[in-house]
C-alpha cells in the first residue's frame, strides 16, 4: 500500500507548477510588450470588439474624400476638374499606403463621416447648411479637415454664400484671387514648421492659376501662416503687409480639431522634379499632422536662433571705408565675411592682414563680365581661364592672411557649370552668387564625390537701396533692409546683407550697419560668417532621420550619419502631435550612447540632443510617454 501512494501523482504539486509556468510566461509576454509598444494600461490588454474586426476583416480606413454632387452640378458641362482633382487625392494616399473611402454629401449631412480621423474637401466649393453645421460639430470634436480653395463659399444650389465658413473655422479673411494672366504663381513656403520638415526653406512652389487660386490673412491666433504668395522682386507695395495679406496656405485648430487649408489645388502643382518632390513631402506632413502622426525634423538653424545673417562686405572703390565698418563690427563684437581681390590684396598687404582680424576673407573673383551696352548679356571665360583666376586668387590671399580660404564671390555674381567644376577643383568650400534660387537657405550641389555650397541672394543689398532707388537718407535706407529682414525671418532662412565700400560703408550711412545688426540680435538672428554658415549645413544635410509610432505611448526614432565627420550639438525637433508628460527615453541596443532631451510637461514638443554622432553611426531610441489625459499607469 505504501509502495502504491509513492506512485501517485500529487495534484497540487502540478497545479502549482502550472501557476508559477504561467504567470512567468504573462510575464515574459508583458516584458515583450513592454519592449514592443513601451508604456500601456490594462485597457490596452484586453480585447476589444473593434480588435476582433481588425483581426478579422483588416483596420477600417481612417480618411475619407468627399465627393460633392453639389460642386459638380455647379460645374460647367461636361467640365470633370472636380473629378480630376479627387483622383489626385488619391493617388497621393494610395503613395502614402492610406486607406480611404469616398463620401457623398449626404453622407456628411448624416453624420457618416465621423467614424473617420480625417475628412477631405478637395475644390468643395458647394455645400449645404446641413454639411457645415455637421463638419463644424465633427471639428469640434477632435477630427480633423484638410480642405482646399473656396470652401463652402457656396450654397448646395449654387448660389454665393460668402465667406463665413471659411473665415469662422480657418481663422482667415479672404484678401484677392490670383490672376490667371500668369500661368504659374510662385508660392514660398515658410521653414522650421512641423509640415515643412524636410523642404528646403523658402522654396518657391510654382502653382498654376487656372483654377483662380485664394490669398487671405490670417486673423486668429490658433491660426499658423505657412506660405504666401507676394512676390517682393515684382510686386509693389509694402513687404510685410504684402507677405501678410497672401498666406496661401494655413493650419491650426478649430475646436480640439485640426485643419489644413490650401489656397490652390493639389494638381496645380507645375515646374521642374524638385516642386513635386518637395509638394509631395509638404501633403505628406500634413496627412501626418491632421492623423496626429509624430514628425522629426531639425532646425535650420543653432538652437535659441529664429534665422541666420552674413555681413559681408566687397571692397571695390574707397577701400579706406572698410574701416568705418570694422569699428561698427568691433563693437558690436560681429565677426564679418570680406570679399578681396587678390590684385587689391597684393597692393594692401597691412590693410588686408588687419582686416582678416574682423572675420573671414573670401576671394572676389573675375570669371566673367556683363556686356552692358549689350543688353547686359552675360561673358564667362572658359573653364581653364575661370581655374587659372581662382588658383591664383585663393594662392595670393592665403600668403598674405595665412589663413585658409574657402569662399569665393564671382565679379557680379556670375557663375555657369565651368565655374562650379572650376571652383570645386580649386578647393573652395562655398560660393556666393547674386542668383535667386529655389531657396533661401544654402544649397549643396553634388559633382561626383565632391560637394559645394552654393549660398545665394536672398535680400537687396546697397547698389540697389542707395545706388539705384537713390536712398540717401538713413532712415530710408535701414527700413529698406528691415523689409527684408523681416521676410527672411517669417521664412526663417538667411539673411545676406552684401554692401561695399563705396555705398553703405561710407560715413554718412555706416550707423545703418549698426541698426541693421542690432535689429537682427533683437530678432534671434545668428549673425556669423558665411564660412561657420558652410561648416554648420555641411554636416546638418546628411542626417537622415525616420520616426514611427509603436502603440499608444511610445514613439521610435532613428538618426543616422551617412556622412564622413562626427557631429555633435545636434538637436532633432520631434512634435508628438499629443500632449505628453513623464517623458523617458531608452535606446534600442544596449550600450548606444544616451540623448538628452528638452521636454515642458505638457507640451507635445521634444527637443532630442545628440552627441558625437560618428560617421555611418544609426542610433535607433525609444521615447515613452503618459498622455496627458491619461489615468496614471500602474
Amino acid at each position: 500500500m505504501t509502495n502504491q501512494y509513492k506512485n501517485k501523482s500529487n495534484p497540487f504539486f502540478f497545479l502549482f507548477s502550472g501557476l508559477i509556468v504561467t504567470s512567468f510566461a504573462f510575464l515574459v509576454y508583458l516584458l515583450i510588450l513592454k519592449s514592443v509598444y513601451g508604456r500601456y494600461t490594462t485597457a490596452d490588454l484586453t480585447p476589444s470588439i473593434d480588435g476582433f474586426k481588425s483581426l478579422i476583416f483588416g483596420t477600417s480606413p481612417e480618411i475619407a474624400i468627399l465627393n460633392s454632387e453639389y460642386t459638380h452640378n455647379m460645374l460647367p458641362v461636361k467640365n470633370n476638374s472636380l473629378k480630376e482633382n479627387i483622383n489626385t487625392w488619391k493617388k497621393f494616399l494610395d503613395n502614402l499606403d492610406q486607406r480611404y473611402e469616398i463620401l457623398t454629401d449626404l453622407d456628411i449631412e448624416r453624420g457618416d463621416h465621423f467614424r473617420y480621423k480625417l475628412v477631405v474637401l478637395p475644390g468643395s466649393l458647394s455645400l449645404s447648411d446641413r454639411e457645415i453645421i455637421q463638419l463644424k460639430k465633427y471639428l469640434t470634436n477632435g477630427g480633423s479637415i484638410f480642405a482646399t480653395s473656396g470652401t463652402a463659399s457656396y450654397s448646395n444650389n449654387g448660389k454665393w454664400r460668402g465667406w463665413d465658413f471659411f473665415s469662422e473655422v480657418f481663422g482667415v479673411r479672404f484678401a484677392r484671387e490670383i490672376s490667371s494672366e500668369e500661368k504659374t504663381k510662385i508660392h514660398t513656403l515658410r521653414g522650421g514648421l512641423p509640415l515643412t520638415s524636410n523642404i528646403p526653406t523658402g522654396f518657391p512652389l510654382r502653382v498654376a492659376t487656372w483654377d483662380k487660386p485664394i490669398a487671405v490673412e490670417v486673423l486668429d491666433p490658433r491660426t499658423t501662416q505657412l506660405s504666401f504668395w507676394y512676390n517682393y522682386l515684382l510686386e509693389e507695395g509694402l513687404v510685410r503687409e504684402g507677405i501678410k495679406q497672401s498666406a496661401g496656405i494655413v493650419y491650426g485648430n478649430y475646436g480640439i480639431g485640426r485643419f489644413v487649408w490650401m489656397g490652390f489645388e493639389i494638381n496645380s502643382i507645375l515646374g521642374i522634379e524638385d516642386d513635386y518632390i518637395f509638394f509631395e513631402r509638404l501633403f505628406n506632413n500634413s496627412i501626418n499632422w491632421l492623423t496626429h502622426g509624430p514628425i522629426a525634423y531639425i532646425r535650420d538653424w543653432p538652437q535659441g536662433f529664429e534665422a541666420a545673417a552674413v555681413i559681408s562686405a566687397s571692397i571695390t572703390s574707397n577701400p579706406s571705408n572698410i574701416e568705418n565698418l570694422l569699428t561698427v563690427l568691433q563693437n558690436e563684437s560681429i565677426a564679418g565675411t570680406f570679399f578681396i581681390e587678390s590684385f587689391f590684396a597684393r597692393q594692401n598687404r597691412i590693410l588686408v592682414k588687419n582686416i582678416s582680424g574682423f572675420g573671414e576673407i573670401a576671394a572676389l573673383v573675375d570669371v566673367g563680365y556683363v556686356d552692358a551696352v549689350n543688353g547686359r548679356a552675360n561673358f564667362l571665360y572658359d573653364y581653364q581661364t575661370q581655374l587659372a583666376n581662382l588658383n591664383n586668387s585663393m594662392q595670393e590671399l592665403e600668403k598674405i592672411t595665412g589663413k585658409k580660404i574657402n569662399g569665393v564671390l564671382p565679379y557680379f555674381g556670375l557663375y555657369d557649370d565651368n565655374t562650379i567644376k572650376s571652383v570645386i577643383v580649386s578647393g573652395f568650400k562655398y560660393i556666393i552668387t547674386d542668383s535667386l534660387t529655389d531657396r533661401s537657405v544654402p544649397k549643396t550641389i553634388i559633382r561626383g564625390e565632391d560637394r559645394l555650397m552654393l549660398i545665394t541672394k536672398t535680400a537687396r543689398d546697397d547698389y540697389e537701396i542707395i545706388r539705384d532707388n537713390n536712398l540717401t537718407l538713413p532712415e530710408f535706407q535701414f527700413f529698406s533692409y528691415q523689409e527684408d529682414i523681416d521676410r527672411v525671418l517669417f521664412e526663417r532662412g538667411l539673411y545676406m546683407m552684401k554692401i561695399h565700400t563705396d555705398f553703405q560703408c561710407r560715413p554718412e550711412n555706416i550707423n545703418v550697419v549698426r541698426a541693421v545688426i542690432r535689429d537682427l540680435k533683437r530678432k534671434k538672428f545668428w549673425i556669423t560668417t558665411a564660412n561657420e554658415i558652410q561648416e554648420w549645413y555641411k554636416d546638418k544635410e546628411y542626417i537622415e532621420i525616420r520616426i514611427q509610432k509603436r502603440g499608444n505611448r511610445r514613439v521610435e526614432i532613428t538618426v543616422t550619419n551617412p556622412g564622413v565627420n562626427i557631429i555633435n550639438d545636434l538637436v532633432v525637433d520631434i512634435d508628438l502631435n499629443e500632449k505628453a508628460k513623464r517623458i523617458t527615453i531608452d535606446t534600442e541596443i544596449i550600450g548606444t550612447k544616451s540623448a538628452g532631451f528638452k521636454h515642458l510637461d505638457g507640451s507635445q514638443f521634444l527637443f532630442l540632443q545628440i552627441d558625437d554622432l560618428r560617421p555611418g553611426e544609426s542610433r535607433t531610441y525609444y521615447i515613452d510617454y503618459d498622455r496627458v489625459n491619461d489615468k496614471p499607469l500602474g
